[in-house]
């Protein structure tokens, strides 16, 4: 299922306006003189002292798009300056685009019927999977032989005896342990948001799944065995799309709703103890305060963003891209993760991803210098934030490896 199209109007080019151009022709004769005032240069726009400014006015942004959204879409007067019988044209040319709009929803309706149709064909699949993963059952020899590459078969011809030895002393080990985080890990995208406190509850993931809606839309299943730290045997989470398709066929995201998660006592992983002195102002006496705050955690992923109002003016700003991340982590689990979960486990898909980077990266040469200074002012801003000594985590809460703020779930 391809990218739904954002909620918000095209840029379309504006056609270049007749009036525009002049009555009559500039002079180009001997006669012409040279004008006297020195030729104007345009200045250098300095970009950092730009984006300062942009950053300590976000007002002025705000104005800005404003501004910007409400001449998107005006007429230029070109169309309305045409003659009658050619305007006509461009209301037929209009009403054949709609019927061809019209056989694109049909087309996204079909593909999605196709998707469903062979989701029944990979569910029996899927389970297997799942009784291998979890020590219930064992692969067939045939499935193994399908699984090994020519350099494994070659060298299994040699490791007969070996594999007697390996049968008559079968390991205590079943199924394949901690097969759903490793996977995950491999998964550039999810292993950002993995703290190492998550691992330790990810560990008893036994199955991730998905299902489709009755409506445009689908469920992510994450099923877990017995653990400490909740009392959920499964979490999901539902994204749905508008039931009106955009522009293209394609479904629109609406808004994603996740389960909420029984925590045991003590074992929240997405909140973090902090111990804060305060003092009294007529004693003068201090004492300790412990208090919870948010932290990052891949469990926020079930506590998904909420769409902005209509009327809702005090909305954060970058509410639309952390919609859009949410919603790209949802896709990466259907689209991606599940469908190949033992390529993420073995690494053999990070080959796939890395070949898009390698696109990606002539992109940004010549900015290597940005980056730099970009560093230095990431450890000045680290260094100032180290200063205040007056608070304390109590639970020896660890960051993710790689720090992203626009990961943050709330």
């Amino acid at each position: 299922m391809s990218e739904p199209i954002r909620n918000k109007k095209a840029d379309f080019p504006v056609a270049p306006t007749p009036q525009n151009t002049p009555a009559n022709n500039a002079p180009i004769s001997s006669h012409a003189q040279q004008p006297g005032v020195a030729s104007i240069k345009e200045e250098n726009l300095d970009h950092a002292a730009a984006a300062s400014l942009f950053a300590k006015n976000p007002g002025l942004v705000s104005m800005i798009q404003g501004k910007l959204g409400s001449l998107v879409g005006r007429s230029s007067g070109y169309i309305e300056s045409l003659p009658a019988p050619v305007r006509r044209r461009v209301a037929g040319l209009k009403g054949i685009q709609k019927e061809h709009a019209k056989l694109e929803a049909e087309f996204q309706e079909e593909v999605l019927q196709l998707e469903k149709k062979y989701f029944q064909k990979f569910t029996p699949l899927y389970q297997r999977r799942a009784n291998i993963v979890n020590g219930l059952e064992e692969p067939t020899d045939a499935e193994v032989e399908a699984g090994k590459g020519e350099d494994e078969n070659e060298d299994a011809k040699n490791d007969s005896e070996q594999k007697k030895e390996d049968t008559a002393e079968e390991s205590p080990m079943s199924g394949i342990p901690e097969f759903w985080l490793s996977a995950m890990k491999n998964q550039v995208s999810l292993a950002e948001m993995i703290t190492e406190r998550d691992e330790e509850a990810l560990k008893h993931l036994t199955d991730i799944r998905m299902e489709y809606l009755d409506r445009p839309g689908f469920r992510l299943i994450f099923e877990f065995s017995e653990n400490e730290f909740f009392t959920n045997k499964t979490i999901t989470k539902t994204y749905y799309y508008q039931e009106e398709s955009g522009y293209g066929g394609d479904f629109i995201y609406d808004h994603a709703e996740g389960d909420k998660i029984d925590w045991k006592a003590d074992k929240d992983l997405t909140v973090r103890v902090e111990s804060k002195k305060q003092r009294n102002k007529s004693t003068k006496q201090t004492r300790v305060v412990k208090i919870t705050v948010p932290t990052e955690s891949f469990f926020n992923f079930f506590s998904p963003p909420k769409p902005p109002t209509d009327d809702d003016d005090t909305v954060a700003s970058d509410i639309e891209e952390r919609l859009e991340l949410d919603y790209q982590l949802g896709e990466d689990i259907k689209e991606k993760l599940i469908p190949r979960a033992i390529d993420w486990f073995t690494g053999e898909a990070l080959q796939f991803e890395e070949l898009g980077d390698e696109v990606d990266q002539d992109e940004f040469e010549g900015d290597e210098d940005d980056e730099e200074d970009d560093d230095d002012d990431d450890d000045d801003d680290r260094r100032s934030d180290n200063v205040d000594e007056d608070s304390d985590e109590d639970d020896g809460t660890s960051k993710p490896k790689k720090e992203a703020a626009e990961c943050k779930q709330s």
